[in-house]
């Protein structure tokens, strides 16, 4: 299984794919903001996108809405790995075609059971 793990903080990006390595997952891409991640879908087959929501140049809101309006990556899982806590911010995301969502910071077992479950539908 592939990962497009998309942060503009490489280190954020790291902590999130250690995870997944240690959850027994090897493949991963890597963007720095939405519109870097569109490329890198454009590049690559994945098989579940990690995003998280602030960022600078095309936010991961936006990422998703082209994710899910382009019918070769519209199917692709994602999980929104982000700091926006509030109720409205949720029900927004989801609205945006999110699978699940996941508030920082997290643990190492929220990401591998978020991740599992965004794979299985």
């Amino acid at each position: 299984m592939k990962f497009l793990v998309v942060d503009d903080s490489s280190t954020m990006r790291r902590i999130v794919i250690n995870t997944l390595t240690k959850a027994g997952y090897t493949e991963f891409a890597e963007a720095g903001n939405g519109s870097e991640a569109v490329d890198q879908l454009n590049k690559h087959r994945v098989d579940c996108v990690i995003t998280d929501w602030n960022m600078p140049v095309m936010n991961g809101l936006d990422f998703v809405r082209a994710l899910r309006a382009n019918a070769n990556t519209r199917a692709v899982p994602v999980l929104m790995v982000t700091t926006n806590a509030a109720k409205d911010d949720i029900l927004e995301a989801l609205k945006a075609g999110v699978n699940d969502y996941v508030i920082k910071p997290f643990t190492p077992e929220v990401i591998k059971a978020k991740v599992t479950a965004v794979t299985a539908k």
